[in-house]
């Protein structure tokens, strides 16, 4: 078990609880745990400003992004049972991707040369554009078409986006896409269930997280966290979870709760708990890009960082602005989410709050790196 200087995580609080005080943000929850178990949690500020209901542990988080890693790991639990192989052609699952077409910048298009994997929906190479990012031709494809907005189930909404061209030939450049809402369609088809069906067996259920749903009970909406009053037309729209939808989105339609998730990232750095085998969590965790594929404009990661299957991979100590180890890996969420565990180091760290500025979250998610790394004695 890592040890942790606990004086000086509470600095981490004293800042957040600061940050409440001056209006910066609502509420937050952050818990640092390891293989035995949670090590410190700080719980602070409100679940909702507007009613001043203190913030609780059993706090409900959209959680965005962060769908894309538990939809990843269930992959890897599928193709552990037999039921997908990473190198198997998508169009094999979704006929509508036989014969992808690729669109240039100039919005010339031609066939594509090679077929989309498995292995590329997870790693984001897949080729796929991404509706919300650029204003390009493509783009302006996305949204004539209009999909993006309407409640569509899954075979209806990769129907539609399998009709649009590629943004660039698979297997060839990292770039963030509707990637994983794809592979979420690969997962129903492959396990055949919903999506939140085929979480719940593969993923959820084995490892007791309830409380991670595509959508909460309506009995449940007091424990939902709010952010601070937005703006009108400012994004990410932070949506009623309680809301039935025919959307179950690999890309981010996920909500949970702080315990949900640490139960996650603890069987992920302990070997895959009841859910993976040691080997899924290596290869899922390792990275898959190299130096022969290249990276898109918008490179979340980050310098420093490669990508393995559904997680940013650290590939080098330098470069990187905050501190690590090779070998660690994280992924954030849209609304203000942020998880990273270190294996090296033997331990995770987990933020919950939420957000709508991109300045603020990117403070946070350094600010958290920085003030847990400073409390680890090594």
């Amino acid at each position: 078990m890592p040890r942790f200087d606990l004086d000086r995580l509470d600095r981490f609080r004293t800042r957040l609880d600061a940050d409440v005080v001056t209006g910066l943000i609502a509420g937050a929850d952050v818990l640092v745990g390891g293989a035995g178990g949670p090590i410190w949690r700080a719980t602070v500020g409100f679940r909702d400003v507007a009613s001043r209901d203190p913030l609780r542990q059993d706090a409900v988080w959209r959680i965005f992004s962060m769908t894309k890693v538990l939809v990843s790991a269930a992959a890897m639990a599928l193709m552990e049972r037999g039921l997908l192989r990473l190198d198997q052609p998508v169009a094999e699952f979704i006929p509508a991707f036989t014969s992808p077409r690729v669109m240039d910048e100039a919005g010339a298009v031609r066939p594509a040369e090679a077929a989309m994997t498995v292995q590329d929906l997870l790693r984001h190479t897949a080729g796929l554009g991404y509706g919300y990012l650029g204003d390009g031709p493509l783009q302006r494809l996305f949204a004539a078409d209009g999909f993006l907005a309407e409640d569509l189930g899954n075979a209806a909404f990769v129907e539609r986006l399998a009709s649009l061209p590629l943004a660039y030939e698979p297997g060839t450049v990292w770039h963030y896409s509707h990637a994983t809402d794809v592979l979420g369609r690969v997962l129903e088809l492959a396990g055949g269930k919903d999506l939140q069906g085929v979480l719940d067996g593969a993923l959820l259920g084995p490892l007791g997280m309830a409380d991670t749903r595509f959508r909460l009970p309506p009995s449940e909406s007091h424990r939902v966290a709010e952010p601070l009053p937005q703006a009108q037309g400012r994004r990410p729209v932070f949506g009623d979870p309680c809301r039935l939808l025919a959307a179950q989105r690999g890309n981010g339609g996920l909500v949970s709760t702080t315990e949900d998730y640490a139960r996650f990232l603890a069987a992920m750095l302990t070997g895959g708990g009841d859910a993976l085998s040691p080997a899924a969590v290596r290869l899922m965790t390792a990275d898959h890009l190299g130096a022969a594929i290249g990276r898109a404009p918008y490179y979340p990661p980050g310098p420093g960082y490669g990508f393995g299957l559904g997680v940013a991979v650290r590939t080098s100590e330098g470069e990187a602005p905050f501190p690590g180890s090779v070998g660690d890996w994280f992924w954030s969420g849209v609304g203000g989410t942020y998880a990273f565990a270190d294996p090296a180091r033997g331990f995770f760290a987990l933020m919950m709050l939420q957000t709508s500025d991109a300045s603020q979250r990117l403070h946070y998610r350094s600010l958290c790196r920085a003030m847990v790394y400073a409390s680890l004695h090594d």
